[in-house]
């Protein structure tokens, strides 16, 4: 018998069967969008700060316009170059291509366009790229033909002087004192800002002395990341600090250990209720690129660094990073050791780390040296000067009275030696016949003087008198007077 089933149940099965095949589609497309992550979304997971976020796209562009990769966007382009010329291609292939990269770019720098530490950023970003997408590259063999950045084309931007530092400090916004002072005290780079808290700077007091003297403070850099390490800080960028963390709290910010060293600005007056209470209370990070922007603007408004003419490349001294380049020769020339330079830079010290591994305290005490030369206000440090000079003088003082004493007691022996032989002597010349005391008789002598014993009056055989010059003691006088 043959089954008759109706079209009006076939109709509703068949529409259910296709809204099953539609959702189960659905579901895979948005299964693989979820795992599926673009070239570009790879090489953009490795970057941390934000200012690495900025800069490595801009660098990794710089490749794609040489190779003339088309795409609407970095993230399309990137997929381009992924497919069309690295997915399948043999290492020496890649390298071809990342060679007449650096060859057009060495040209650029023959002609003074860029210097050999842009295209060193450019092969970065490349690197990088290709790591992030399991592209192998030969970086030994690339690594030969890219030019040092010690080699005569070096950029050659200079160390911003004191001078110019204090005038950029002077600008209104009060941040900007306190970012420069960090910057130049510690040598960190701009970066770390986007790491840097209120728990990552540790006040570190003078043990010797009972006035809770801050002679430094440890800034933990880059705090939870693989490139943690620490820096020091001046007293007077603490002070700074602290001072800026306490306006923040007077607005009615609840400063913690979690507070971002650096925060964006608010409104300082309630204009309706004619106070300041609780203006600060929703603080947000400002960021490395915001602290680029800001530094890059006070130099301008301080006429200290101003637009660069037509056809010039790049300013004197770059903006933050020439803090960088004031804290090492700075260091170096104040007496630290090269290698706890580099070390307070977060700069890999080779296979020197597998042999030198200095304690902490070491490192701090060769920092305590460069204090005083990475100190910017002149009333700080010429307030520390004179107090260094003021305890040498203490410790001089010490010892000169020492030595006075020391001489003292010496003239006092002398005296007794002298004293000793001049009754020994007196009394041999008084025990000979012939010799006698004289006294003072005429006033003219001094009316105080009559009377007191002038000298010895030796006998006239011998023709000489011994007067005023050799004064016998009481003791021999009174033994004299005894005889006679």
């Amino acid at each position: 018998m043959i089954s008759i089933i109706s079209v009006s149940l076939i109709r509703p099965l068949l529409f259910r069967k296709i809204l099953t095949l539609l959702d189960n589609n659905n579901q895979q497309q948005h299964h693989k969008q979820i795992t599926t992550i673009s070239p570009y979304e790879r090489f953009y997971l490795a970057l941390k700060s934000s200012d690495s976020k900025i800069q490595y796209p801009c660098w990794l562009q710089r490749f794609l316009e040489f190779l003339q990769v088309e795409g609407s966007n970095i993230d399309e382009k990137c997929l381009n170059l992924y497919n069309n010329m690295l997915k399948g291609k043999s290492s020496e292939e890649i390298e071809d291509l990342i060679f007449k990269f650096i060859i057009f770019q060495k040209e650029r720098i023959e002609r003074k366009e860029i210097g050999p530490g842009t295209l060193t950023n450019y092969m970065k970003s490349i690197k990088l790229f290709c790591k992030m997408n399991r592209i192998n590259v030969f970086w030994d063999i690339v690594k030969t033909i890219i030019p040092s950045n010690n080699s005569n084309g070096a950029s050659d931007d200079r160390i911003p002087t004191i001078y110019e530092i204090h005038k950029l400090i002077e600008y209104p916004d009060r941040r900007i004192k306190t970012i420069v002072l960090i910057m130049l005290s510690s040598g960190i780079r701009l970066g770390a800002w986007d790491y840097l808290k209120w728990k990552h700077i540790i006040p570190i007091f003078n043990n010797d002395n009972d006035k809770n003297e801050i002679i430094t403070a440890k800034i933990i850099v880059y705090a939870g990341d693989d490139e943690e390490y620490f820096s020091y800080i001046t007293p007077e960028a603490y002070y700074s600090l602290k001072e800026w963390m306490d306006f923040r709290a007077s607005y009615g910010e609840q400063i913690t250990g979690d507070s971002w060293l650096m925060r964006n600005t608010w409104k300082k007056v309630n204009v309706t209720q004619g106070s300041r209470a609780g203006l600060a209370k929703k603080p947000r990070k400002f960021e490395g690129t915001g602290i680029r922007i800001l530094m890059g603007r006070a130099w301008n408004i301080q006429h200290v660094r101003g637009v660069l003419e037509k056809g010039e490349k790049r300013h004197e001294f770059k903006s933050t990073h020439g803090f960088r380049k004031f804290f090492k020769p700075t260091c170096e020339h104040a007496g630290m050791k090269s290698l706890h330079v580099e070390m307070l830079m977060g700069h890999s010290i080779g296979l020197a780390r597998n042999y030198y591994r200095p304690k902490e305290n070491d490192i701090l005490e060769d920092y305590l040296k460069s204090v005083p030369f990475l100190t910017i206000n002149d009333e700080n440090r010429l307030s520390k000067q004179v107090q260094e000079l003021t305890e040498k003088n203490q410790d001089s003082e010490y010892v000169i009275k020492g030595k006075l004493q020391e001489k003292e007691e010496q003239i006092k022996k002398l005296e007794e030696s002298v004293s000793f032989l001049s009754d020994k002597f007196n009394a041999f010349l008084l025990s000979q016949p012939g010799n006698k005391i004289v006294y003072h008789e005429d006033e003219n002598d001094g009316k105080n003087n009559v009377g007191m014993v002038k000298g010895i009056e030796l006998k006239p055989e011998i023709n000489n008198k011994a007067i005023g010059t050799v004064i016998p003691s009481s003791t021999t006088h009174n033994r004299q007077q005894k005889q006679s």
